[in-house]
């Protein structure tokens, strides 16, 4: 039986799933007991002791509180603030702890020009040829302010007021409230305004005269009075460039007056150019008087050119009730000495304060006239 002895030595050689499971019971359960037997008489194995360090030992500082973290405080301002228009002693402040102002400080007082002594008799002459008067519809015959003066009817008696709003041009908005308002007035644009030809022509047909508002000098030089001012260290070439600059500006003007100018209008080299050029051109000159140190109406009057002065300043208070109390002494102005030129400015409470005083004082006897009547009567 050969075959079968085969077999059976082939099932010998095979492996036997049975006997390899016990061997690795066995196995494992022998390193099992080493473990345990290890745990037994060793015992486990301690951790490294840790050595403390000086480090460690030391306890670390508590961080410091925030709040002591904070600067002080600034200290309380107890001095008052600075006044927006501030003189010449109180100029040594840097220009960088303040912004300069855009309107020099307006004289409170009311200037009423002096009686005119009466006139000299002349000297007997020979009779001539009386002088060609000039016909009243021959305006090109006339020097420039009056060509550009706005027509009046006839006051008779009556006491005048011509009321100035200067500074126009700059807030077109407040301008245009301005040349809304009844009149006539006299309107003096700023020579640097905006689009002055669109704005003086609507305030022309509105039925107000024009005039051109010319930034002169302040005695302060934390005042900003704009740009092309004349300034009294120009020589004269420049002090007419910047002229010639502010005159070609619109047309129709009847003259000038002053931007600021309480340095400037003191000073004769300056204002002797200034009268020059206005005579040039046949216009006036009206005297804001923003100094009571100013040369120009005598140097107006020595050169020929008409001239005017401002009586009240009427709103150096810029509150209702003050313009108000201001507008009652034009009116006392103008009682006393028939005629009364009050100036001001486009402002919100001038505004308020203007349209009903313009609305009523012809009522009470007063006439309102664009300057140039005042200027016919006083030249």
């Amino acid at each position: 039986m050969p075959e079968r002895d085969e077999m059976t030595e082939t099932m010998r050689m095979r492996p036997n799933p049975v006997r390899q499971l016990v061997y690795v019971v066995v196995t494992v359960a022998s390193i099992a007991a080493g473990y345990f037997a290890y745990l037994y008489f060793v015992g486990p194995k301690a951790p490294p002791e840790k050595v403390e360090t000086a480090e460690k030992t030391q306890p670390k500082p508590s961080p410091e509180p925030w709040y002591k973290k904070q600067t002080p405080p600034p200290t309380l301002i107890t001095t008052p603030d600075l006044p927006i228009f501030p003189e010449p002693e109180e100029e040594k402040i840097t220009p960088p702890e303040r912004h300069k102002a855009y309107e020099e400080a307006l004289p409170r007082d009311t200037y009423e020009a002096p009686t005119p002594p009466a006139p000299v008799a002349a000297a007997p002459t020979t009779p001539t040829a009386p002088a060609p008067r000039v016909k009243p519809d021959d305006t090109a015959a006339l020097p420039t302010w009056q060509r550009y003066a706005l027509p009046v009817p006839d006051t008779g008696t009556a006491p005048v007021i011509a009321v100035v709003i200067d500074d126009m041009g700059i807030d077109v908005k407040r301008s245009t409230r301005i040349s809304n308002l009844g009149g006539p007035m006299t309107l003096s644009y700023l020579t640097y305004g905006k689009n002055l030809p669109k704005q003086t022509s609507q305030a022309a047909t509105r039925g107000h005269e024009l005039m051109l508002h010319v930034a002169m000098e302040p005695s302060s030089k934390a005042v900003d009075p704009g740009p092309n001012v004349l300034l009294t260290e120009l020589d004269g070439n420049e002090l007419r460039r910047r002229l010639d600059w502010g005159f070609g500006r619109f047309e129709g003007y009847t003259g000038i007056n002053n931007h600021m100018g309480s340095k400037f209008t003191s000073d004769e080299a300056g204002m002797r150019v200034v009268m020059d050029e206005v005579r040039r051109r046949g216009l006036l000159f009206l005297d804001s008087r923003t100094t009571g140190g100013t040369v120009g109406p005598r140097l107006a009057r020595a050169a020929g050119v008409p001239v005017a002065e401002r009586n009240v300043f009427i709103d150096n208070d810029n509150k209702v009730a003050s313009i108000n109390k201001q507008l009652a002494e034009v009116e006392a102005v103008a009682q006393r000495q028939g005629y009364a030129v009050a100036i001001g400015h486009p402002r919100e409470a001038t505004i308020k304060a203007l349209g009903p005083w313009l609305a009523e004082v012809q009522n009470r006897g007063f006439r309102l006239v664009p300057l140039t009547t005042i200027v016919k009567r006083l030249n």
